[in-house]
């Protein structure tokens, strides 16, 4: 009788293990959306400083009661700029929104507010991205939606555009704001 070897063994087990990921991964409720650990805990902390010539975002900023959209963004970010006008669509409906630029240079982050308009009451500026490293941001553009006692409701992957946006952020702030 033949003996198997143990290594020709290890494809199939291999394939089994990702096949049984991603079966498990199908079955949840939203397989497109990522998984956020902050949605019902308190906001993390911001940068402590802002993008030159505006306002400075603070921790008391998501704490005032009213409901703020929090979006990282950059300025060499395409899929940022693609949503920007929604974003200052937003800002013209009378929500409140911070923005939180990191990974980028601060005179092309002013520029870039300065060119095409700035829809932030307040923001911040994470060099490093250590921020955004704390919020769980994986690239930009990605929004939360925090509570008015600093508590992250929703995370939002990707630009602010298109059905997504229509039918999946809206909603969420929708329901946020009622």
């Amino acid at each position: 009788m033949a003996k198997i070897k143990p290594l020709i063994m290890l494809p199939p087990v291999i394939f089994a293990a990702f096949a049984g990921l991603a079966i498990a991964g199908m079955m949840r409720d939203n397989p497109d959306e990522l998984p956020s650990t902050f949605v019902g805990n308190q906001a993390p902390p911001m940068p402590v400083e802002a993008v030159q010539g505006t306002t400075q975002l603070t921790d008391a900023d998501l704490r005032t009661g009213e409901i703020t959209i929090v979006n990282f963004w950059a300025s060499w970010c395409p899929p940022c700029r693609a949503e920007h006008p929604n974003l200052l669509d937003l800002e013209a409906e009378g929500y409140r929104i911070a923005g939180v630029n990191f990974r980028d240079q601060q005179p092309q982050a002013s520029e870039y507010l300065t060119n095409y308009d700035d829809p932030f009451f307040a923001t911040g500026f994470d060099l490093r991205g250590r921020s955004a490293i704390d919020w769980g941001v994986t690239a930009p553009p990605e929004t939360f939606i925090v509570d008015g006692d600093g508590t992250v409701l929703y995370r939002f992957v990707g630009p602010l555009v298109g059905s997504d946006y229509e039918q999946r952020f809206l909603p969420e702030l929708a329901k946020a704001v009622e």
